[in-house]
């Protein structure tokens, strides 16, 4: 059983609680839809879950549904007691931490991990960031976040939502966004649309780093994308050498928005 938005509103007033607008707290209050988020997480008995930012259990309630173990991991204090009681009758482990800094070995364990997770504006991309680059035990992320956030996550080369950050996190998975969520279905209801996003991690990063430095390919990317809407002469002048877009194939007239990640690879190969 998942709140309600009459039931959530209670348990807010019980506890004397507001939605924080510092952590850009908006809970989803609609049944159907925390059931929809399970069900596109595809996970069932035999899964770890890790759900980020559990507020007050409503997406954690479905979750538990699909029998999945799962760990509900909040940052705010205030919240840890009214989501304990809701989950008192499920096998649920709470923890009180923040996701950018927890340490994740001593709650995942050594087992294989998705991520479900309903994130704010500012903390949406350097989390998902920071858990591809650091938590190989994550294997697969379903996120829900702001429009913009989340077409940025899953763009390719030349879509609008395209630039550094899609790349980042081409490297390291392949993301898509797969649902829509609108206003309503939160308390308090937002100013934007919000969109689900999957993204499944790689069994191997995108450029074999033996080949092509992960640290020299990003740092060229976010040379080239610091003047996105200038042609690659420009933007690399101050990094490319003679003939460096004729060995690597790429035509140094292109902006670095339509570029694909194996196109800057290969402009770092042909350095």
């Amino acid at each position: 059983m998942t709140h309600t938005k009459t039931e959530l509103g209670a348990l807010l007033n019980e506890h004397g609680l507001h939605p924080s607008r510092a952590l850009g707290q908006n809970f989803v209050v609609d049944p159907n839809t925390v059931r929809r988020i399970a069900r596109l997480a595809e996970v069932g008995p035999g899964d770890q879950v890790l759900e980020i930012g559990a507020g007050l259990g409503s997406l954690t309630l479905a979750l538990v549904e699909t029998g999945a173990h799962v760990i509900a991991l909040e940052v705010d204090r205030y919240l840890i007691a009214p989501l304990t009681s809701v989950l008192e009758a499920t096998s649920v482990r709470v923890v009180h931490a923040d996701a950018l800094s927890v340490d994740y070995a001593s709650i995942l364990g050594d087992t294989a991990t998705v991520v479900v997770a309903n994130l704010p504006y500012n903390v949406a991309t350097p989390l998902v960031v920071h858990l591809l680059e650091s938590q190989p035990l994550v294997t697969r992320m379903l996120v829900m976040v702001q429009k913009e956030v989340g077409e940025r996550l899953a763009a390719s080369a030349g879509e609008a939502a395209y630039g550094a950050v899609s790349l980042r996190v081409q490297y390291f998975a392949d993301a898509k966004v797969v649902g829509k969520v609108p206003p309503s279905v939160f308390l308090p209801k937002p100013n934007v649309d919000s969109v689900l996003v999957t993204l499944t991690r790689r069994a191997a990063v995108r450029v074999d780093p033996e080949v092509v430095s992960e640290s020299e390919l990003f740092s060229v990317i976010r040379l080239a994308f610091s003047q996105r809407r200038k042609m690659l002469r420009r933007s690399l002048a101050g990094w490319t050498s003679d003939g460096v877009f004729e060995r690597a194939g790429v035509a140094e007239t292109r902006r670095p928005e339509e570029l694909t990640i194996e196109e800057f690879a290969a402009l770092v190969a042909a350095k």
